[in-house]
C-alpha cells in the first residue's frame, strides 16, 4: 500500500510524516524505516526507527531509490513501514517516472509506504492516484 502526503513547500508535509513515523514505531510489530534527503530528521524521529540519508548513500533517481527500498526489504523481512521524505528531490520532478516508481513498489504488498510529494495535488496525473492514495 502506498500513501502520499501532498502539498506545496511549507505546508507541513514533513511534520505530518514525522508524526506518522513515530506513531508507526510505537505500534509496529516489526521495523520502521524512514528515508530522507539530508539529515534533518535526526532529532525528530524516535531512535526506534531506522533513519537513512539518501544523500549519504548516493541515491538519486527513482531506479536507485527503488533498488535501495527493495534492498532494505530483502535484507530484513520484518520491515512493516517505509517512509520517504522529499520524494521528488530524491527521484525527479518527472511525474511519469514517479508513477512508474509507485507501480514497481506496488509489487511489495506486505509493507506500508508513505511518501511526501512537494507539489500541488492538481499537478499530479490521475494514474498516480490509481497506484497510491492521499493521506
Amino acid at each position: 500500500m502506498i500513501k502520499l502526503i501532498i502539498g506545496k513547500k511549507g505546508s507541513g508535509k514533513t511534520k505530518k510524516l514525522v508524526d506518522m513515523v513515530n506513531a508507526a514505531a510505537q505500534t509496529s510489530l516489526g521495523n520502521v524505516v524512514c528515508v530522507e534527503k539530508g539529515d534533518t530528521l535526526t532529532f525528530s524521529v524516535t531512535h526506534k526507527v531506522r533513519l537513512i540519508d539518501a544523500d549519504a548513500c548516493g541515491i538519486s533517481g527513482y531506479n536507485e531509490y527503488f533498488g535501495m527500498l527493495t534492498g532494505i526489504k530483502a535484507g530484513n523481512h520484518d520491515v512493516t513501514h517505509i517512509f520517504g521524505d522529499a520524494t521528488l528531490r530524491i527521484g525527479s520532478r518527472n511525474y511519469d517516472e514517479l508513477a512508474d516508481f509507485f507501480f514497481r513498489l506496488n509489487a511489495i504488498d506486505d509493507v506500508e509506504f508513505v511518501f511526501t510529494v512537494s507539489c500541488d495535488e492538481a499537478d499530479l496525473p490521475a494514474k498516480i492516484f490509481e497506484l497510491a492514495e492521499k493521506c
